[in-house]
C-alpha cells in the first residue's frame, strides 16, 4: 500500500513538484493528492448549482463543493503537508491545519521564518515545521524507509 500525502496551501510556487520529484528520486512509494490548484477552476466549483449575482453566494457554493474534495482527501491521507507562502494569506491552509488537528491527523508545516509568529498555534500542533522542500523529503524518507 502506498503512503498517501495531501499537499495543502499556496499555489503560486513550484513546491508541490519539488516534493514529488524528491520523493520519486528517492524511490518513495507515495501517492500525492492536493486541492485544486487553479484559481478559476476552484472559484467556479459551485457554478453547476446555478448562477449567482452576489459574489458571496458564488464563493459560498464553490467553497462547499471544494470542501467535499478537501475533506475527503485529508481524511484518507496518512500525512498532510501545509505550505504557507509569503505573497498571499492562505486562510484555507490554516483551516486545513485546524481540521487535521481536530482529526488527530499528522501534519507538517512549510514556511519561512518571517511568518513564525502569526503561525505559532498552527506550528504548535504540527509534527514538524520546515523551511524547505528538501526537509520535507527527508522527513518522508525517514517515515517510509526507517
Amino acid at each position: 500500500m502506498k503512503f498517501r500525502v495531501y499537499l495543502s496551501g499556496e499555489i503560486h510556487t513550484d513546491w508541490r513538484n519539488e516534493i514529488i520529484a524528491g520523493a520519486n528520486n528517492n524511490g518513495l512509494e507515495i501517492k500525492f493528492v492536493s486541492a485544486v490548484t487553479e484559481h478559476d477552476t476552484s472559484d467556479a466549483a459551485g457554478d453547476c448549482l446555478g448562477a449567482e449575482d452576489n459574489q458571496f453566494w458564488r464563493d459560498h457554493k464553490s467553497a462547499k463543493v471544494n470542501v467535499i474534495r478537501t475533506k475527503t482527501l485529508i481524511e484518507k491521507s496518512d500525512l498532510v503537508i501545509i505550505r504557507f507562502g509569503d505573497k498571499y494569506k492562505q486562510w484555507n491552509a490554516a483551516f486545513d491545519a485546524g481540521y487535521c488537528a481536530a482529526l488527530g491527523k499528522p501534519y507538517v508545516t512549510l514556511h519561512s521564518e518571517d511568518i513564525i509568529h502569526p503561525l505559532k498555534e498552527v506550528d504548535a500542533a504540527a509534527m514538524a515545521w520546515t523551511t524547505s522542500t528538501a526537509q520535507i523529503v527527508e522527513i518522508l524518507k525517514y517515515v517510509i524507509k526507517a
